[in-house]
């Protein structure tokens, strides 16, 4: 597979208009290894992809987020230094999509993907998370970043 980035601008006659491309190519496998790589020199410790169906969550059916092998450290309820040796994880893994299951099959809707992610319990925050990402984009990918957005809240939910 190859990899292109993308502003999903919308245009009529197709389903997306491409405003930036990658002017190389390079494999999803590449891409993965890239991130992981990345965040483990950083001292993540790389977890494997867990289950499409989640063991013990009976939340939901499928594993549809990144983060969702993870929930049981953000609650609480298990300790991260413990089980991984650190508290900074980096995964890449298998989702569902099923918010819009009805759309599947188009030009633009897919089933199955591969979220990467890095996550901390409770040794960084949000500026050393956007950092990270930005080191990632510019230095290893060697994407441009022209602009940046940032939440301004909303009624009851504060501001980033």
């Amino acid at each position: 597979m190859d990899f292109l980035v993308s502003s999903g601008r919308r245009h009529k006659r197709r389903p997306y208009r491409f405003k930036y491309v990658i002017l190389f190519s390079m494999q999803s496998a590449e891409i993965r290894q890239k991130f992981l790589d990345f965040f483990k020199e950083r001292g993540h410790t790389v977890i494997p992809s867990s289950s499409l169906v989640p063991a013990g969550d009976s939340s939901v059916l499928f594993t549809t987020a990144g983060m969702q092998q993870f929930k049981p450290y953000y609650i609480g309820k298990a300790d991260a230094q413990k089980d991984f040796g650190a508290l900074n994880t980096a995964s890449a893994q298998k989702c569902v999509r099923t918010s819009d299951i009805e759309a599947v099959g188009d030009e633009s809707h897919l089933t199955f993907f591969e979220m990467l992610g890095n996550f901390s319990f409770g040794d960084y925050w949000k500026k050393e998370a956007i950092e990270y990402a930005h080191e990632f984009i510019t230095k290893d990918m060697g994407l441009q970043i022209d602009f940046v957005s940032v939440f301004g809240g909303e009624a009851g939910v504060p501001e980033d």
